[in-house]
C-alpha cells in the first residue's frame, strides 16, 4: 500500500515536472513570466487601500457623475502663484489632515515647523510666499473656521491685497476683510441662480492665481458626537465671525445656546434640544453659499425651500471643489489628494477606528434624534461618499490602464529587440 502511494506521488511530480518543460517551450518570452509567478507564489499582496477601512467589497454607485466630476488632475504650480485654501470643518478630522498638509508632503523645499510653535512656515521654492492657506500655515487669518461664504469673498481680497508675511489673524485683518467683503456685496450682483458663479467657485481673481479649495467630511453622526464632547469640554468657538453679505449676524438671527462663558458639562439631551445649536447640519452650511438664503436670516423664505437651496448649493460646491476626503478613509483620501496634486506623503495615513465619539454609547432613539436634526448632513454625506468612492475607482482603474499601456510598450519594444537580434544572427551565418 506504500509503495502504490509512492508510485502516485512521484507521477504527480512528473506530470508538474513535464507541464512546466511545455510552458516554458510554449511561452519562452517575458510575457509568460508574470504567470509563473503567480502560479508559484503562496499568496497574493493584498490591496492597501481596501484594508484600512469598511468599503463594500462590490461597490455599486447611486449617482451618475459625467467623467469630468471623478477625474480630478490639477496643475498645481506651487512655484507660481497658485494657493491651496483649506476649509476646516470643526471635528472632522482636519486637525490630523491639515498637520500632515504642513509636517507629510514630499516638497523641494518642505515646510520649517519649528518645536512648540503651531504654525508652520511653508514658503514657495525660492520665494516668501506661502503656497497653503490653512490654519497651520497661515492661522485663522478669514476668522476662526471660516465657512465656504467666508473663505471665497475673504482669501482672494486678503491675498492680492497683501504679501502672505502680513497674513496674521488679528484685528486690523478682521477690519480690513470686513470693508473688503462689504464693498464686494455692495456691488450689483450678476448672479441670480441658486449656485455660485464658475468664476467664484473655482477662485480665481488674477489671470496669473488659482484657489484650489479642498475640505474634509465625516459622518454625521459621529461628527456631531465629537462636538458636543468637545463642547463638554469647554470650547465655543466665540472667535467665528460667520460673516456673510458684508456683516456678521446679529444675536436675534443667531442666539447662543448657553447663558455663561460656556456649554461645558452639559449633556446630550441638552446639546440636542437647542434649536439654535450650530452643531446641527453644519456642514451643509458651511458648505453651501449662504448669501443664497439671505445668510443667517430666516425670514428670507420658507424652511422648506430653504433647505433644499442650501443643500443644492453645498452638493454644487463641493462636486466642483479641487479635492475633499473622508475622515472613515484615511488611505483613500491620501490617495486621492496624491494624484489631484501630484504631490506625495513621506508617510501613510492611519485609519483611526477608536475616537470619543466611538466610545459614547447611544440607542437607537437617540441616533435617531441626531439623524434628524442632520437631515441635511446625511444626504450630504451619501453624496459625498458616493462621488468619493467613484474617483477612487475611477483614478485607480485609469492608473491600471496606464500601467498596462507601459507594459505593453515594453513588450513591443522587447520584441522588436529580439526581432533585430534574429535577424543580425542569421546575416551573421
Amino acid at each position: 500500500m506504500e509503495d502504490r502511494s509512492h508510485k502516485v506521488l512521484l507521477v504527480l511530480v512528473m506530470l508538474f515536472l513535464f507541464a512546466v518543460i511545455v510552458l516554458q517551450y510554449v511561452c519562452p518570452g517575458t510575457e509568460c513570466q508574470l504567470l509563473r509567478l503567480r502560479a508559484l507564489s503562496p499568496a497574493v499582496v493584498a490591496d492597501p487601500y481596501r484594508a484600512e477601512d469598511e468599503t463594500p467589497a462590490r461597490f455599486v454607485p447611486r449617482f451618475n457623475f459625467s467623467a469630468g466630476d471623478l477625474l480630478r488632475r490639477v496643475d498645481f504650480n506651487i512655484k507660481g502663484d497658485d494657493l491651496i485654501v483649506f476649509l476646516h470643518i470643526q471635528k472632522t478630522g482636519g486637525t490630523t489632515f491639515g498637520r500632515h498638509l504642513v509636517r507629510n508632503i514630499q516638497l523641494e523645499q518642505p515646510c520649517e515647523c519649528r518645536a512648540g510653535q503651531k504654525k508652520c512656515t511653508c514658503h514657495r521654492p525660492g520665494k516668501r510666499e506661502t503656497w497653503l492657506f490653512s490654519r497651520f500655515s497661515t492661522g485663522w487669518s478669514c476668522g476662526l473656521h471660516a465657512d465656504w461664504t467666508e473663505l471665497t469673498n475673504c482669501v482672494p481680497s486678503v491675498v492680492d491685497s497683501k504679501k502672505e508675511v502680513r497674513l496674521r489673524p488679528s484685528r486690523q485683518w478682521i477690519l480690513v476683510y470686513l470693508l473688503l467683503s462689504y464693498e464686494a456685496r455692495a456691488q450689483p450682483r450678476t448672479n441670480q441662480g441658486n449656485l455660485p458663479s464658475n468664476r467664484k467657485m473655482q477662485g480665481k481673481s488674477s489671470p496669473l492665481r488659482n484657489f484650489y479649495y479642498i475640505t474634509i467630511l465625516r459622518d454625521p453622526v459621529s461628527r456631531y458626537l465629537s462636538e458636543w464632547r468637545h463642547v463638554q469640554r469647554g470650547a465655543t468657538w466665540k472667535a467665528s465671525l460667520h460673516v456673510c453679505d458684508g456683516r456678521s449676524p446679529t444675536t436675534e438671527e443667531l442666539p447662543s445656546c448657553y447663558t455663561g462663558d460656556d456649554w461645558s458639562g452639559c449633556s446630550l439631551q441638552e446639546f440636542m434640544d437647542c434649536p439654535y445649536n450650530l452643531a446641527n447640519n453644519r456642514q451643509v452650511r458651511m458648505l453651501s453659499d449662504l448669501s443664497l438664503v439671505g445668510c443667517y436670516n430666516l425670514s428670507v423664505m420658507p424652511e422648506e425651500q430653504r433647505n433644499k437651496v442650501l443643500l443644492d448649493s453645498a452638493k454644487e460646491n463641493l462636486k466642483r471643489m479641487a479635492f475633499f476626503g473622508l475622515t472613515e478613509f484615511q488611505r483613500k483620501t491620501q490617495y486621492l489628494f496624491e494624484k489631484t496634486f501630484n504631490m506625495n506623503f513621506i508617510s501613510p495615513f492611519t485609519q483611526y477606528n477608536s475616537t470619543r465619539a466611538s466610545s459614547v454609547e447611544i440607542d437607537e432613539q437617540t441616533q435617531q434624534r441626531i439623524e434628524a436634526l442632520n437631515f441635511l448632513d446625511m444626504e450630504l454625506y451619501d453624496y459625498a461618499k458616493d462621488l468619493f468612492l467613484q474617483r477612487y475607482q475611477y483614478m485607480r482603474q485609469k492608473e491600471h490602464q496606464e500601467a498596462r499601456r507601459k507594459r505593453q510598450e515594453q513588450r513591443k519594444i522587447l520584441r522588436a529587440k529580439q526581432a533585430r537580434l534574429r535577424e543580425q544572427g542569421e546575416n551573421s551565418s
